[in-house]
C-alpha cells in the first residue's frame, strides 16, 4: 500500500506540481552530480605521468599470456634456475628472523657478498653500507637513480634504441630526453652483427653541454645485444669528464657476453668512478626475474641520494630473496674460475641458443642482427612482406601490427623494435621484431616448427 501511494505520488508530481520534499530531492541529486563533475577535475593525472600511460609490456604480454602462443617476447627465462638457488630459498624461507623487515638499504649479508664481488673488477674496496643500494629490480634502481640525481629542467642522453622505461623515467622526473641513435655501418655481404652498430663520436659530442646532467648507458644492449668496447667506452667517460656529466651505467646483462667480446665497466676507467651508479640485477645473473632483486653501485655521495628516495618510496626489499641471493652469490665467488661457475656456464649455453636462433631465422630468408651479448635477437621481419591489412589500429607502427597480428595467426610471439625508440626514431627501427632465446629446447623447437611451417607456405 505504501508503494503504490509513493508511485502514485510520484506520476502526480510529474503531472502537476511537485511536492516539495520530491524538489528536494532531484535538487540533491542534480547538485550531487555536479559535486563529482567538479570533483572529479581533482583526481585528474598529475602533470608528470601525461602521457606516460601506454606500455608494450602490458599490452603484449596480456596477449601472449594464451597457453597456445609460444612466447619469445617477454625477457622471462623458461629455463630453470639453478637448483643451488632455489635450495638456498627454500632452506631460509624455514627461519623465522629471516621472514622480518631487514635493513633498508640492503640486507647485510647480500651487500657484502655484492661487495666481494665487484671489488674484483673495481680493484678498490667498496663499502658495502655506503656503496651499494639494494633495490626492487633494476627498474627500482634507475627510478632511485634518476629521482635522486636529476632535477627538473636537466637534459639526460639517452641511446635510441632504448629500454623503454628510460625516457618516462626522465620524463617524470621533469627532465628532458636528449636522444642520439646508434647506426649501422655498412653490412658488406657479411652477417649483421650488433657491433655493426656504433655511436658517431662527432654527433654524441654534439649532444653534451652546460645543462647535460647524465647519460644513460646500456651494456650489454638491450634490445641489439651490443657490447660496448673499451674505445667506445672511452670516448664516452671523456665527454662526461669534459662536462661533470653523470653516468648512469645499465648493465644488467654483465654476464652474458659471447665469445670474443668482454664486458668493460665504464665505472673503472679513470675518472668515472666518482660520477657513475652502476646497475645489476639478480633476475638476469641467476635467471629468477620474479625476485625483482636489482643492486646500484657508486660512491657515497651519489649513493646517499639514491638511498634517500628508497627510503621514502618502497623502504627495503624481501628479505628471504635478499638471503638466498646472496648465499648463490657466495657460491659462485668462491667458484669464479670454474666452468661450473654459473656466470660462466650460462653464457656458454645461451651462445648455443644464439646460434640455433640466427639459423632459424636465416633459413626463412631474414636476416637477423646477431648479438654479442644479453639474450634477444631482433630481425628486419619487413622481408616476409605479410598482409596486414586487416589489421584494426592503422596508426600503429608497422612492426606492432606485424607482432599482433604473428601471435593471433601464428601463435608466436614476439616485441615490437619501435617500443624502444623516441618518437622521431620509430620510423627507423619499425620493421625489427625482437625475439628472446633464453627458453627450454622444447620452446624453441616449437617456435622452429611455427617458423618453418609458415615458411614453407610463403615461398
Amino acid at each position: 500500500m505504501a508503494l503504490s501511494m509513493f508511485l502514485a505520488r510520484g506520476r502526480l508530481c510529474t503531472l502537476s506540481s511537485r511536492p516539495k520534499f520530491l524538489k528536494t530531492i532531484c535538487a540533491s541529486k542534480i547538485l550531487g552530480h555536479s559535486t563529482s563533475a567538479k570533483m572529479s577535475l581533482k583526481f585528474k593525472n598529475a602533470k608528470r605521468i601525461e602521457g606516460l600511460d601506454s606500455n608494450v609490456w602490458i599490452e603484449f604480454t596480456k596477449l601472449a599470456a594464451d597457453p597456445s602462443v609460444v612466447n619469445l617476447g617477454q625477457g622471462l627465462p623458461d629455463i630453470s634456475p639453478p637448483v643451488y638457488v632455489k635450495e638456498e630459498l627454500s632452506k631460509i624461507a624455514a627461519i623465522d628472523s629471516l621472514n622480518q623487515y631487514t635493513r633498508g638499504f640492503g640486507h647485510p649479508s647480500l651487500v657484502k657478498a655484492l661487495s666481494c664481488l665487484y671489488e674484483k673488477f673495481y680493484q678498490n674496496q667498496i663499502n658495502p653500507n655506503k656503496e651499494i643500494l639494494v633495490t626492487v629490480g633494476a627498474y627500482g634502481s634507475l627510478f632511485n637513480a634518476i629521482q635522486g640525481l636529476i632535477d627538473e629542467g636537466d637534459e639526460v642522453i639517452v641511446i635510441v634504441p632504448f629500454y623503454d622505461c628510460y625516457e618516462p623515467m626522465v620524463r617524470m622526473a621533469g627532465a628532458i630526453p636528449i636522444f642520439i641513435p646508434l647506426r649501422s655501418k655498412p653490412l658488406d655481404g657479411k652477417k649483421w652483427s650488433s657491433s655493426d652498430w656504433t655511436l658517431d663520436p662527432q654527433e654524441l659530442a654534439s649532444k653534451f653541454n652546460s645543462k647535460t646532467k647524465a647519460i644513460i648507458l646500456n651494456t650489454p644492449h638491450n634490445p641489439l645485444g651490443k657490447v660496448y668496447t673499451k674505445e667506445e667506452l672511452q670516448v664516452i667517460a671523456d665527454l662526461c669528464i669534459k662536462y661533470d656529466t653523470l653516468c648512469i651505467s645499465d648493465e644488467v646483462y654483465e654476464w652474458l657476453v659471447y665469445t670474443g667480446n668482454k664486458h668493460f665497466k665504464i665505472a673503472t676507467f679513470p675518472g668515472m668512478w666518482e660520477r657513475t651508479i652502476t646497475i645489476g640485477s639478480a633476475g638476469k645473473t641467476f635467471s629468477v626475474t620474479g625476485w625483482k632483486l636489482g643492486w646500484s653501485i657508486g660512491p657515497k655521495h651519489l649513493i646517499k641520494h639514491l638511498q634517500t628516495v628508497q627510503q621514502n618510496t618502497v623502504y627495503t626489499c624481501a628479505t628471504p630473496l635478499q638471503e638466498a641471493l646472496a648465499q648463490a652469490l657466495w657460491i659462485d665467488i668462491k667458484r669464479m674460475d670454474d666452468p661450473e661457475c654459473y656466470f660462466n656456464s650460462l653464457p656458454k649455453e645461451l651462445e648455443v641458443k644464439r646460434n640455433r636462433m640466427v639459423h632459424l631465422l636465416e633459413s626463412v630468408g631474414l636476416k637477423p642482427i646477431v648479438p654479442d651479448g644479453g639474450y634477444f635477437i631482433i630481425a628486419d621481419v619487413s622481408l616476409l612482406d605479410t598482409d596486414l591489412s586487416d589489421m584494426k589500429n592503422s596508426n600503429e607502427p608497422y612492426d606492432y601490427k606485424f607482432v599482433k597480428w604473428m601471435t593471433k595467426n601464428k601463435k608466436l610471439s614476439a616485441i615490437p623494435v619501435s617500443a624502444f625508440c623516441n618518437a622521431e626514431t620509430k620510423l627507423q627501427f619499425e620493421k625489427f621484431v625482437r625475439f628472446c632465446f633464453i627458453k627450454k629446447d622444447s620452446t624453441l623447437d616449437a617456435a622452429e616448427e611455427i617458423i618453418k611451417a609458415w615458411s614453407r607456405q610463403k615461398f
